[in-house]
């Protein structure tokens, strides 16, 4: 049985959808066609226990697949799942094209400016791929970086590095807001 922390998250379960048993997923992969199938197994945590759950119909509306899932066959049992995180090993991860990389790789990376100033290490990702934005742990506390190719530079997951070319006034605004969270909390 895989580990539950070392897993990747590639969705949430929405809701139920319809009387059968089937639910509504929020993907958090590009590959949703090719994750979520009939055959295919995706984990989650019920009553604190990993469980397996294999894929006995799906379809795609819109960017969301439903899912029915082997055993889950009535809405009450399906309620059960809502909110349920589905992962995967990362074993099982498709893989990229040279210079790519999943979002999950980034967390842990040291960024550094082009000017060989340290901001941090990347604590998580925030957002989709469209618009994700690196929250990262700096010494002045955190600071959101957006992930976009004008900003990142060099995104080396090997190494465990990315270079930004921050953009002027970026630190500053994320220094003030830091700010105003500490003045709130002394309140």
């Amino acid at each position: 049985m895989p580990d539950w922390d070392s897993m990747v998250l590639v969705g949430r379960v929405a809701r139920t959808h319809g009387i059968r048993g089937h639910v509504l997923v929020n993907p958090e992969t590009d590959f949703v066609a090719e994750r979520f199938h009939a055959g295919a197994q995706v984990w989650t945590q019920v009553n604190g226990l990993d469980t397996a759950l294999r894929i006995t119909d799906a379809r795609v509306e819109g960017p969301r697949p439903i899912l029915a899932f082997d055993g889950v066959g009535t809405v009450e049992a399906a309620e059960g799942l809502a909110g349920a995180e589905l992962r995967i090993p990362e074993s099982d991860l498709l893989p990229l094209p040279e210079g790519s990389y999943y979002l999950h790789q980034l967390v842990g990376c040291r960024v550094d400016t082009t000017d060989g100033a340290t901001v941090g290490e990347v604590k998580r990702v925030e957002g989709g791929a469209g618009a994700a934005v690196l929250a990262v742990d700096g010494a002045q506390g955190e600071v959101l970086v957006p992930l976009a190719q004008e900003i990142c530079v060099g995104i080396d997951v090997e190494a465990r590095a990315i270079r930004v070319r921050m953009p002027e006034g970026l630190l500053e605004l994320n220094e003030t807001k830091a700010s105003k969270r500490r003045s709130k909390q002394n309140v």
